[in-house]
């Protein structure tokens, strides 16, 4: 009788899961700590204590945690053909697709469960940041700048921070506007120029690939005006947090966290201008030192009055 074939062994599975998430990129996570930290303490006034900051720094890796697992099982199909993708873990089939949504469900879960600890507007709008986070992976198969779906999505956490530190305790729907004031909605308007401006630049570095497989991005759609379009929105990011700041009683620490992020984007400018992928890949990764900046600013001007 033949031999039966013996059974592949299994893979660890802590250090692919690690690999999934992106645990050892975490420039990820902190383009999407950063604004939301500096909005908290915006609408604090200042610190706005160990609780809300744990929840919001917590939940901030969680909820990217949970996107790159969602984010990988509906690209699998693309990344297949995109050498810097080619070897993510469900992509090459070492983490299964139940696998990796039952990953992204539990860690969804457990940012949803910090969110509980703060207030009924916060969970509120908790639902349509998750509702937003899903529907982004599916974008780019829809809509010609789906880099604009991402602004919305990382930069959701600036309404749950103004609602998290100024918002009640009433769970109807009509307490959410109410505990998000106007400027909170404009910071998120202005943040979201910022993620069109870094993702732009990693879609540059994949452009070849994603124009042979049929999917959408801001670099193609943008064609050679990308990289006048990437200044653009970085300087739409710098100049609307500057205005609102400034009216909001912000000063000159605040400005010079905004001049030293400008200098930086400046820089990116020298990055991507030859639109090579080492350089657009660097200028991506480098961004969470801009908003680094502009979180430092908001801290230390508060800090000072």
């Amino acid at each position: 009788m033949p031999t039966p074939a013996a059974t592949p062994p299994r893979l660890p599975r802590l250090p692919l899961y690690l690999d999934l998430i992106r645990w050892n990129r975490p420039a990820g996570w902190l383009l999407l700590l950063w604004p939301t930290l500096s909005a908290l303490w915006i609408a604090a006034d200042g610190f706005p204590g160990w609780h809300l900051l744990v929840v919001f720094t917590l939940g901030t890796v969680l909820m990217r945690s949970a996107g790159c697992c969602v984010n990988d099982v509906a690209d699998r199909e693309f990344d297949r053909h995109v050498k810097r993708t080619a070897q993510r873990p469900v992509t090459s089939g070492r983490v299964g697709v139940a696998e990796a949504l039952k990953l992204g469900a539990v860690l969804a879960m457990a940012a949803f469960v910090l969110v509980l600890s703060t207030n009924p507007p916060t969970i509120w709008l908790s639902f349509a940041a998750l509702a937003i986070a899903l529907a982004y992976p599916y974008a780019k198969r829809l809509v010609s700048m789906p880099q604009a779906v991402l602004g919305v999505a990382f930069s959701f956490g600036i309404p749950m921070a103004f609602s998290a530190a100024q918002g009640g305790r009433d769970w109807a729907l009509a307490s959410v506007p109410a505990a998000v004031p106007a400027h909170a909605w404009w910071l998120l308007l202005g943040n979201l120029f910022w993620v069109l401006a870094y993702d732009t630049e990693y879609a540059m570095v994949d452009r070849d690939d994603d124009l042979k497989i049929g999917i959408q991005t801001s670099a193609i759609t943008l064609g050679r005006w990308d990289v006048a379009a990437v200044m653009g929105f970085y300087a739409t990011y710098l100049g609307s947090w500057a205005a609102i700041g400034h009216a909001l009683g912000l000063g000159l620490p605040f400005m010079a966290g905004i001049g030293v992020a400008a200098a930086q984007a400046l820089w990116h400018y020298t990055l991507i201008r030859e639109r090579s992928r080492e350089g657009c890949f660097r200028a991506f990764r480098q961004n969470h030192w801009l908003g680094l900046a502009v979180f430092a600013g908001v801290v230390l001007d508060l800090a000072l009055r």
